[in-house]
């Protein structure tokens, strides 16, 4: 991937309505290039697909919460059976693995706090293996992006040649 495909991500990132004749004069390029290079992007799974962006609070979902979930065990049995079961809880926006004393980090969003408590009874719970979950509710979002940042790859240092 070149600078000239990420000048195509930034540009779909800000704004995936675009049209190709749009993206190509914004990135300098002919339009069947751009084309061309946004088709592979798509091929090699850098583009993943096309969304809008949906204010949850505005559609009806003003809870936010973030929940940490350690595992009682980490046998590959337990990690499949968490992993399965958060697909299928629609609330579950994202579930990240992480290191440290979390094993996951659950972004959810909720009409109100009795169906978020009703989500946690009914369904977070019920999963086997789970060995602490705790529980933090935003009270706003104070940044969004939409757009990566620049890659800075380090450069070698003035007289050094890389070997």
């Amino acid at each position: 991937m070149d600078s000239t495909d990420r000048k195509i991500l930034r540009e779909l990132q800000e704004n995936g309505r675009l049209t190709n004749q749009e993206l190509a004069a914004r990135v300098n390029l002919s339009p069947s290039p751009c084309l061309r290079r946004v088709r592979l992007l798509e091929q090699r799974g850098v583009i993943q697909g096309y969304t809008a962006i949906v204010d949850h609070h505005k559609y009806g979902l003003p809870i936010d919460v973030f929940v940490q979930v350690r595992l009682e065990r980490h046998s590959e049995d337990a990690v499949k059976v968490f992993e399965a079961q958060v697909q299928d809880i629609d609330e579950i926006l994202d579930c990240y693995v992480m290191t440290g004393t979390t094993d996951y980090l659950l972004h959810i969003v909720s009409d109100s706090l009795q169906s978020y408590e009703r989500l946690m009874r009914q369904r977070l719970h019920k999963i086997p293996g789970i060995a602490a979950i705790e529980t933090s509710f935003a009270f706003g979002r104070v940044k969004r992006k939409k757009t990566f940042p620049p890659l800075h790859r380090a450069e070698p240092a003035a007289g050094h040649r890389p070997s």
